[in-house]
């Protein structure tokens, strides 16, 4: 007989532990289990079978693996909590004698210092695991940056957490490494690209953040420890690879007084950039007597060498120069069915020089911080604004001749509603009145600047000028598909086939029948008396009535017999015969009419009419037949296959109406604004 198992040793009840378990097992407080595991990155799992996993018929809520529980016993942590639990109950029983001093003294002294920095190497054994993790990181440091100072969020954290994505910035402006950049409700989203990996995160827009008490700011607190050590080391390892000094020189008192971006100061290390030639190595003995002649020696050598291979002809060189090209190559379907292949983003060389050549200025209304940032990473070196945004600018003065484009938000006033400018000193700067423009500069609102970043190209500059429509700003990751709804692309190419004049039959009935209904709303009154009198006759009968006599029964009867004969089929062809002729002697009054009056007479409209008509019943007869055979070839498949065709059939439909339903929509726009012209 074998061996009787015992409940609960074996399967979920032996792989899970509940919430109160681990923190038993652990022998630490709630609080310190959950900034534990978050600095671990244990999440709570969800067992098959929660009555099984709790071992009572009772389920618990929240469960753990147990061998993850079994992997914090180890961790050093733990003892650091220990200890500060320790140094809190000394604390507060000094603070409960009264010795302020020495509770001051314990916390400054015997408080431990965590550091996470084992973690971080136990998590990402790789930097590429790093930038991987990188998105949630800089989303919530980003947004802690923006935040006001609590309670729950102390300056010293928000300061830090502004300094950790300012260095983050500067590395993305001096590799160029930003693609894309969107203006959504929630926030601006940017994309950059680091090593080939794709980070995404969200900054938020700089209002005024209410802070509520419905978030946990301690657990949001545990999370910002953790990652700004994370940004630390990811910012540490890309400043060192192109050879910059890490952490840069930041002017404190220079960010009190707005300068922001320019507050700091980076410095190279002298090591030449990744994917640059290095310089020639010169090594002498004077210089570093520690090397022995042998390496010396080979290292001679090697330089010899590469002065011999770099001395080439300079026939040969040209060519190579040529060939020699940064530019990205576009990838092309080999059949025109084929799909289309991923293009690739736009290269370093391209968004390095994408804003160099402009000298931009910011105006007062415009959000400084997110349009500086792109127009620095995207090659501009030139930048100015005015005096009470901030330090760093390149030019105060508005009225600067080297300015070739100025990002202005609000629109062109008129020259009576501007205000006046007050008489300036001679020391001072030159005002210019607010609304007016100075000649020989390009003026455009804040989207031109997002949308050419997106399109990696300089667009019209008229689209985006003060006080116009703008075009649509679209997310640069989503690309519409076979038969989506593209508001980019002309409205002609994207309609089906007979799809406008389908359009059109359904606005005229529409019309119509709006018609109809206000005809009949008029006639109501009208109607209503002629009931009336009706009803007083009927009155004045006395309730009386009257036998409706044999004859006009048989009279009814033979004219109902005559209506239901409908002839015979020689009378067809009579009947469209007369049906032409009666259109012949209409369109013969109408010339005639037009001729009376002086008038050319076109028929193009009763023409056009009739051929969209035409037109919109043999696309519907096509789509009747294509309805058809599909139905003839779903009672060839099977029962599963049908049901997945039904599938695919019934999201594609909702694709297509929804795509029906826009582009009628636009065709509504479009009509109503060539009206307006």
């Amino acid at each position: 007989m074998g061996k009787i198992k015992k409940k609960g040793t074996s399967g979920q009840a032996k792989n899970y532990l509940t919430r109160s378990q681990a923190v038993r097992k652990l022998q630490i407080s709630l609080p310190d289990f959950r900034r534990l595991c978050i600095f671990k990155g244990i999440y709570p799992r969800e067992p098959r079978n929660k009555k099984k996993a709790a071992k009572h018929s009772t389920p618990s809520t929240t469960f753990y693996y147990a061998k993850d529980i079994q992997y914090l016993l180890h961790e050093p942590l733990l003892q650091k909590f220990r200890e500060q639990k320790a140094v809190a109950k000394k604390i507060a029983r000094a603070l409960g004698r009264g010795e302020v001093g020495d509770a001051a003294r314990y916390e400054r002294n015997l408080a431990p210092k965590i550091t996470l920095d084992h973690i971080i190497k136990e998590r990402y054994p790789t930097f590429i695991d790093a930038l991987r993790d990188l998105d949630d990181c800089l989303s919530l440091l980003f947004l802690f940056a923006n935040l006001p100072s609590t309670s729950q969020v102390p300056p010293k954290t928000i300061a830090k957490c502004q300094r950790l994505c300012h260095e983050f910035q500067h590395y993305l402006i001096v590799t160029h490494s930003l693609r894309k950049s969107f203006l959504s409700i929630k926030g601006i989203y940017y994309q950059a690209t680091i090593q080939g990996q794709d980070i995404l995160w969200l900054v938020p827009y700089r209002f005024v953040q209410r802070v509520k008490g419905d978030v946990d700011y301690r657990i949001m607190a545990t999370f910002v420890e953790f990652y700004t050590t994370l940004l630390g080391f990811v910012n540490f390892r890309l400043y060192t690879s192109i050879g910059l000094v890490y952490p840069p020189k930041f002017d404190k008192a220079s960010d009190e007084r707005g300068a922001e971006l320019s507050a700091f100061r980076l410095e190279s290390k002298n090591i030449p950039q990744i994917g640059k030639p290095a310089d020639k190595p010169a090594i002498t003995a004077n210089e570093n007597k520690e090397v022995s002649r042998e390496v010396q020696e080979k290292v001679d050598s090697v330089v010899k060498m590469t002065d011999l291979d770099q001395e080439e002809p300079t026939e040969q060189a040209t060519p190579k120069e040529e060939e020699n090209n940064d530019t990205i190559d576009k990838f092309e379907p080999a059949a025109p069915e084929a799909d289309t292949l991923p293009q690739p983003d736009t290269s370093e060389d391209q968004a390095a020089t994408l804003f160099a050549p402009f000298t931009f200025y910011i105006s007062r209304e415009a959000p400084k911080a997110p349009i500086e940032f792109l127009l620095r990473a995207f090659g501009c070196k030139r930048i100015g604004w005015d005096a009470v945004a901030g330090e760093g600018a390149f030019t105060h003065d508005e009225t600067d001749p080297r300015i070739t484009h100025q990002i202005v938000d609000r629109p062109q006033l008129p020259e009576s509603s501007l205000p006046l400018v007050p008489d300036k000193d001679d020391d001072a700067p030159v005002k210019v009145r607010p609304g007016t423009r100075i000649p020989g500069r390009v003026y455009v609102q804040p989207q031109w600047v997002w949308d050419c970043v997106n399109e990696g190209k300089l667009l019209r500059t008229d689209l985006y000028a003060p006080g116009a429509t703008l075009p649509p700003h679209l997310s640069p990751w989503v690309k519409p598909g076979r038969g989506e709804y593209d508001p980019r692309a002309p409205l002609a190419e994207q309609e089906e086939e007979g799809e406008a004049e389908l359009d059109e039959e359904e606005e005229e009935e529409e019309s119509e029948s709006e018609e109809e209904t206000a005809a009949a709303d008029k006639k109501k009154p009208a109607q209503t008396d002629e009931s009336e009198s009706e009803e007083e006759e009927e009155e004045d009968d006395h309730g009386m009535d009257v036998d409706i006599s044999g004859d006009e029964e048989e009279s009814e009867g033979s004219e109902e017999e005559e209506e239901e004969f409908g002839g015979f089929d020689d009378d067809e062809p009579q009947s469209e015969s007369e049906d032409e002729e009666e259109a012949a002697r209409t369109q013969h009054q109408k010339e005639l009419e037009a001729e009376a009056a002086g008038l050319p007479y076109t028929g193009s409209s009763a023409n056009g009419t009739e051929k969209k008509a035409s037109k919109a019943k043999k696309v519907a007869a096509q789509k009747r037949k294509q309805e058809e055979e599909l139905e003839r070839q779903k009672m060839m498949m099977s029962r599963k296959k049908r049901k997945l065709l039904d599938k695919m059939l019934y999201s594609n439909k909702k694709k297509e109406e929804e795509a029906a339903r826009l582009r009628s929509k636009r065709r509504k726009l479009e009509k109503a604004a060539a009206k307006a012209q």
